[in-house]
């Protein structure tokens, strides 16, 4: 019989050790959903894999939710980190081809990322102090350090905001079908020009 989760705030790795078996954990979610529907995946298989003891995965992550949200906030910052900085270049287009590249990125594994998508909306939903951590800051940060911008003022913060609620419609809209990826292209480079350009102008 599944474990049920517990209504606890996880647990955060401390020592090196438990940080490397928070990443393995973590790797295991994802190899397992890269093929296995969301609903299919199981935590005593992640537990398994990632060859840790269940309570040690539910101490972490005290749920599926939690655990596939913070998959999904991970890799959106490894992308920030690794594959996000472009030097030269009209910053608003920059900001547009860099999501547009996070996109297809992640749409690289359909499967782990509907799981990802789906996870992260039920995190979003939580208001408790159990919610994971989310990607938001990480693309806030990412869209303002390439417009140069290091005191923001609020409402260039909030066209970014704006601007991430958009990539987040396009990216799930394209996993859903709706969209094609060359129509997310230009929907997320539209919005990164109107959105941004428009603010700048009213600076």
């Amino acid at each position: 019989m599944p474990r049920l989760a517990e209504a606890r705030k996880p647990a955060e790795p401390a020592s090196e050790r438990q940080v490397e078996r928070w990443d393995r954990i973590l790797g295991a979610a994802a190899e397992l959903g890269t093929d296995t529907a969301y609903e299919q995946v199981q935590m005593q298989e992640i537990a398994r894999a990632a060859d840790v003891a269940l309570g040690t995965l539910y101490r972490y992550f005290p749920s599926k939710v939690q655990l596939f949200a913070t998959v999904f906030a991970a890799r959106v910052a490894r992308f920030v980190e690794e594959e996000w900085p472009v030097e030269g270049g009209d910053a608003f287009d920059v900001v547009g081809e860099r999501l547009v590249a996070l996109n297809r990125r992640l749409m690289e594994q359909p499967v782990l990322c509907g799981s990802m998508v789906r996870a992260t909306a039920a995190n979003y939903a939580d208001r408790s102090e159990l919610r994971a951590p989310v990607p938001d800051s990480h693309l806030y940060a990412a869209v303002l350090g390439t417009l140069g911008e290091d005191d923001p003022c609020q409402e260039r913060i909030t066209a970014v905001r704006m601007l991430v609620y958009s990539w987040w419609g396009v990216l799930f809209s394209e996993l859903s079908g709706r969209t094609t990826s060359s129509e997310a292209r230009y929907e997320i480079g539209l919005a990164a020009r109107r959105l941004l350009a428009r603010d700048a102008s009213r600076g």
